[in-house]
């Protein structure tokens, strides 16, 4: 069985490694915040004191961070994985970071270095539940079995496109969410209960987005989700797209930016 290393144990990360754990794997656990890692090493994992030491003895690597600049950190910054990573080892990077930053990894990575994207679709409940999508571009074959513990795989095609359809994906959620805002915001002006319109709106086309709202289960703060949505616009600056960015980004730098993403809503319907 593969030699796990996995890095980045925060809300995704921490239920994530768990699973690896749970499943019989030999992990090896790193966090830029130590005391995450206490968990993980009380059940069995071992810790590594630099994401180099991670990697060094592991088959298989796996990165679950923030924000491209904490992938290019963790990767090939002082101590890095890139340092210890061994030939013929695969780096699965599950952040979400976008396709464009998965290639410009396989560009500095030595080339005897594997390397798959994983991003996943679903939360913290999820996580801990084995209950994710995973979207995985690249040769997935060497780490489908370690996927699988996370939830179903779906393998979306060349490196890449993993990274590329979760882009899509979770577009469409967070701008859903910021419309039902807005939707939820002119009920507010025509003096229509929002209990009304969410449960009128919950059958028709808004019917994700209320779900997602509802929701609570999930954990994801809006400074992540406007980071995500950062991407898409990077690619296609629209104005709906552009808009349901710039509410989050609003939203984030008003002191909300670790709450969790649906609380956007509330947000948009303080708004005079």
């Amino acid at each position: 069985m593969s030699t796990i290393a996995f890095l980045g144990l925060g809300r995704m990360g921490a239920p994530m490694a768990r699973r690896v754990l749970d499943a019989g794997y030999d992990l090896t656990v790193w966090n830029r915040t130590p005391g995450r890692v206490q968990p993980l090493l009380a059940a069995g994992a071992t810790g590594a004191r630099t994401p180099a030491e991670a990697a060094a003895g592991a088959d298989i690597v796996l990165t679950m961070l923030a924000t491209p600049r904490a992938v290019e950190e963790v990767i090939f910054g002082p101590d890095g994985a890139a340092e210890g990573i061994k030939p013929r080892a695969c780096l699965v990077e599950m952040s979400t970071i976008g396709p464009q930053a998965v290639m410009a990894l396989r560009e500095r990575l030595p080339a005897e270095v594997g390397l798959v994207d994983a991003p996943v679709m679903g939360s913290v409940g999820p996580a801990a539940s084995g209950e994710l999508t995973v979207l995985a571009g690249g040769d997935i074959g060497p780490v489908a079995e370690v996927l699988s513990v996370f939830g179903p795989v779906v393998h979306c095609g060349d490196l890449g496109t993993g990274a590329a359809r979760k882009i899509v994906l979770i577009t469409a959620s967070l701008a859903g969410v910021t419309l039902l805002g807005e939707v939820l915001a002119v009920a507010d002006r025509l003096g229509v209960p929002a209990e009304v319109a969410v449960d009128s709106l919950a059958s028709g086309p808004l019917a994700g987005a209320v779900r997602r709202f509802q929701s609570t289960e999930s954990d994801f703060a809006i400074a992540l989700a406007a980071k995500d949505l950062g991407l898409a616009t990077d690619v296609a600056d629209l104005p709906q797209l552009a808009a349901a960015r710039d509410w989050l980004r609003a939203a984030a730098a008003a002191g909300a930016a670790d709450e969790e993403f649906r609380h956007v809503v509330d947000h948009i319907r303080a708004r005079p």
